[in-house]
């Protein structure tokens, strides 16, 4: 059981370790080597988690890391999420030929593996030390178009930022030390379960930089002042999966630093919740309204996003915490949709980032048309999309616990946001191309990826009981 526990970190590991040899060695004998390599460790990470689920709470390496059932869920998320971008990744690939294939197969693989230490660290330098494992390859992911001046500086301003908020979180998490006298997440937690005082101004400085450095690294308002040049910068292949399996670690991270740490302290952390909530919802929306660039648009829908999955963890129950892992692994979904959609339909090497770009999609495409609306209905949380039932899981926790105001406010905003999305379908059904321009031959794996994508999307909101109520059992 020593090994066992980490065995899929121990699998990514292998294969990473393996995709890079491979690249060296058989790059010119089998050229989609690294994509097989990458999609084969994910299965069999997410096999090893999946026989793992059931099993008790495990402690071992020194009590460091441990096998727990909602860190094993976030993984199998993490390890759908990443199976999906490495699929479109290849299609991507077919057109775009300025990028190298094999550095990013690789790097993802060490990010995920990043993930998932993080998830498993009972100890808050593993906990660091995960979090960078998964900062550093999205860095070098970001600029690997290496001659396009655009991506270079969304690299750069993504490197400088992430270095802020990691800088934040580490000293957050040092006071954190010097308040408890250690560096275990339960023994923490139990410094502050016997009456330690908590009214002084070095623990409200380990909140406050501590919230400040998740919110950076969730892209949440007002800490969001690079998501929107980053997506925007980044190919639409990094972008989606830059917005999707690393939203749902520091998801995890969340649950380790507040919930775990901090359990009896709600009342201390739920106030600067509430504000990046109110300010992510509101900013995210309203500034989405103006974009006519769809990558700038789904950056700040994401910063809105990140504001309803919080929704869930203000509500401080079993309930709220539910619907959050359920919003924060529909909401990855959601992007991953709708950024592959702007890479598949990308020709040249030009993206079709601009919501222009979409004009006339259901007379060339009724089925990508479909798929698209089914994308961004999900995204405004229209019935029956699984759009729907993720907001009202985290506005119903909230009511829940007598938070009735903020549920209002986010339903207002939720109404705000429905408008862009609906200028998406607008464009699509409504208007018509002043060139008319052919689409793009489209790889019959990326069709079937993006058809499984949004469709599942819709599943879902047919019968939501089943993910919901694995979300509610992990927590028990």
């Amino acid at each position: 059981m020593y090994f066992a526990s980490a065995l899929p970190e121990i699998i990514i590991l292998t294969f990473a370790c393996l995709s890079l040899l491979a690249d060296c060695f058989l790059k010119k004998h089998f050229r989609q080597i690294n994509y097989y390599i990458a999609q084969t460790a994910l299965i069999l990470a997410a096999l090893a988690s999946i026989k793992l689920l059931n099993f008790p709470t495990v402690y071992t390496y020194s009590g460091m890391f441990s096998l727990d059932p909602i860190s094993t869920l976030l993984k199998l998320f993490i390890y759908i999420t990443s199976f999906f971008s490495f699929l479109y990744a290849r299609a991507f690939f077919e057109t775009e030929k300025n990028i190298p294939v094999a550095e990013y197969y690789v790097l993802g693989l060490f990010s995920v593996l990043g993930m998932m230490v993080m998830l498993s660290s009972e100890n808050l330098i593993p906990l660091f030390l995960g979090l960078e494992i998964l900062s550093l390859p999205l860095y070098a992911m970001i600029a690997l178009k290496r001659h396009n001046a655009i991506s270079a500086e969304a690299a750069m301003k993504y490197f400088i930022m992430g270095s802020f908020a990691s800088a934040m979180l580490l000293y957050g998490m040092s006071l954190l030390y010097g308040l408890t006298q250690s560096l275990n997440i339960h023994e923490i937690a139990n410094v502050f379960s016997q009456g330690m005082t908590t009214h002084n101004l070095v623990f409200a400085c380990a909140i406050v930089f501590i919230v400040s450095g998740i919110a950076f690294k969730l892209g949440a308002a007002p800490f969001h002042v690079w998501a929107p040049d980053i997506y925007h910068g980044a190919p639409s292949i990094m972008s989606l999966f830059l917005g999707s399996a690393p939203k749902i670690a520091i998801l995890g991270l969340t649950f380790k630093l507040l919930i775990q740490a901090m359990p009896d302290l709600q009342l201390q952390w739920r106030p600067l919740l509430i504000l990046v909530a109110l300010l992510s919802m509101g900013l995210g929306n309203i500034v989405a309204v103006a974009q006519t660039n769809l990558k700038r648009m789904l950056a700040y829908s994401s910063i809105a996003h990140m504001g309803y999955m919080s929704l869930g963890l203000i509500a401080g129950n079993q309930e709220g915490y539910a619907a959050c892992i359920f919003y924060i692994f529909t909401y990855a979904l959601m992007t991953l949709g709708g950024f592959a959609m702007i890479s598949i339909l990308s020709k040249s090497g030009i993206e079709a980032e601009s919501i222009a770009d979409f004009k006339g999609l259901n007379s060339k495409s009724p089925w990508l048309a479909f798929l698209m609306l089914l994308l961004m209905f999900s995204m405004a949380g229209v019935p029956p999309t699984v759009g729907f039932f993720a907001k009202l899981g985290v506005l119903t926790a909230l009511v829940n616990v007598n938070l009735v105001w903020l549920a209002t406010v986010a339903l207002i905003f939720a109404i705000i946001g429905a408008y862009y999305y609906i200028a998406v379908i607008k464009a699509m059904y409504f208007e018509s191309e002043s060139t008319p321009n052919p689409l793009p031959i489209i790889p019959l794996d990326a069709k079937i990826a993006i058809s499984t994508n949004a469709l599942l999307l819709l599943f879902l909101g047919f019968s939501p009981g089943f993910l919901f109520q694995l979300c509610q059992r992990v927590l028990i």
